[in-house]
């Protein structure tokens, strides 16, 4: 039976708001361990992924964070949230002031959870469900919440930030000290101290660096 992303989405998770954002809410798990495994037993069978789009992680939080207050990294300019998951660096570029605002991920739910996440703050933004790695359309500030988890991953992203850096663009990237994070390439802007679930992480606090990637 297919199972409807809407429909799963509002039944299995709260509107709260991100200790670190409390201007924004989100449609998230309150109990992350059961949604996930909710989530493998009811969607596996139709390949889908883990629920990323269901937490506020740290990387995330820390980024939108910042963009909210220092909104003339975004205002009157293009966005792209990368790996955008709930939409939060999204939504708050939206708050801030930017001009055009897209979210993309190549997860299939997140489209829909992107969606509500934007009504619930009355904002509106584009949304791509493709992976958008070493493309280039222009944008004016480029954001990444949390995305150094893996090695390969992160590997195919360096050249490509590299790269958008290198031509103009304000590459920013929100990270707690994952494994892959290539701090050797960037700069630091500002550090936090993020509240996060020891479902999910290592501690209940995660400290969380917003970076400016270096051309």
């Amino acid at each position: 039976m297919k199972t409807d992303p809407e429909r799963f989405i509002v039944d299995n998770t709260s509107i709260l708001s991100p200790p670190h954002v409390p201007e924004i809410r989100l449609r998230l798990a309150t109990e992350a361990h059961d949604l996930w495994l909710k989530t493998e037993e009811e969607l596996e069978a139709i390949g889908l992924p883990p629920p990323f789009w269901a937490f506020a992680w740290a990387g995330g939080q820390g980024l939108a964070r910042y963009v909210l207050d220092h909104p003339d990294v975004v205002s009157g300019r293009s966005v792209l949230d990368f790996a955008s998951g709930s939409g939060l660096v999204a939504i708050a570029a939206c708050r801030a002031g930017a001009a055009r605002v897209l979210a993309a991920d190549i997860d299939p739910w997140t489209e829909t959870a992107v969606r509500l996440n934007a009504d619930l703050n009355e904002v509106e933004l584009d949304f791509e469900r493709q992976d958008l790695i070493g493309t280039d359309r222009g944008w004016d500030v480029v954001l990444a919440g949390d995305v150094f988890y893996d090695n390969a991953f992160a590997r195919s992203l360096v050249p490509w930030f590299r790269s958008l850096a290198a031509r103009g663009a304000a590459v920013l990237v929100g990270d707690p000290g994952r494994s892959y994070c290539p701090k050797e390439r960037m700069e630091p802007l500002a550090t936090y101290e993020v509240a996060v679930t020891r479902a999910l992480e290592d501690s209940e606090v995660k400290r969380t660096t917003v970076w400016r990637f270096l051309p």
